[in-house]
């Protein structure tokens, strides 16, 4: 058994997740240690917590980072033959 001391503001903010998650205090807090420990375990960096959402919300066009420069020229083209 571990007993620890937090501040007050702290205590309120896992008790009004608790209370909206509708689990105990102890209960939130013993999820929230095994998901940092997990995370520690794994050596999480921020490529790997992103990864899966790499992608989902791309435009489906892969060469937009080396193209950057035409598209703007063409436009600006487009702009003053207008």
């Amino acid at each position: 058994m571990i007993s620890l001391r937090i501040s007050k503001e702290l205590e309120a903010k896992i008790e009004a997740i608790a209370k909206q998650e509708k689990i105990t205090k102890s209960d939130f807090i013993k999820e929230a240690l095994e998901k940092y420990i997990t995370d520690y375990e794994n050596n999480l960096n921020p490529y790997k917590l992103g990864e899966e959402l790499f992608g989902k919300c791309g435009s489906g066009k892969g060469d937009l980072s080396t193209t950057y420069k035409k598209r703007v020229k063409d436009k600006i083209d487009a702009k003053i033959a207008h």
